[in-house]
């Protein structure tokens, strides 16, 4: 990764170019889960971190594992924020990557950081989750 890479990330506008910049045209091998840091200057660091083997359902451990990571690198910056973003290989927005998505949301709830809107890559491009979109709906 470009060392020197280090947008600034007012809006969703901008967190959305950076991740299309980041993950290139696709060509995803399988299911990813990328985090981001974003400093309190709104500035992304350039180190973007890949949890691989998301294929399953997230463990209840993950997500102890995530909040208690993103607890650590919040105490290192306390003004940052977090931006995460699943890849995969196929197109359009599957239940599985709204499950990832809320996974994610749930570490940082329980970590008490902030995070930005996720995203999802796949092999048609990035697209945001938006919050609303990742509510359980009854059948």
């Amino acid at each position: 990764m470009d060392d020197t890479y280090r947008p600034t990330v007012d809006d969703q506008s901008d967190l959305a170019a950076t991740w299309s910049h980041l993950m290139g045209p696709g060509g995803f091998d399988g299911r990813s889960t990328w985090m981001l840091r974003i400093d309190e200057d709104r500035r992304a660091i350039p180190m973007v971190t890949e949890i691989t083997e998301c294929d399953e359902a997230p463990d209840p451990a993950f997500t102890d594992g995530l909040a208690a990571v993103l607890s650590a690198l919040h105490e290192e910056a306390p003004g940052s924020t977090f931006a995460f973003l699943v890849s995969r290989p196929g197109r359009g927005v599957h239940e599985s990557d709204r499950m990832w998505a809320r996974f994610v949301h749930e570490a940082g709830r329980r970590a008490g950081v902030r995070l930005e809107m996720t995203h999802l890559a796949t092999d048609a491009g990035v697209v945001p989750l938006p919050p609303d979109e990742l509510i359980q709906r009854s059948a």
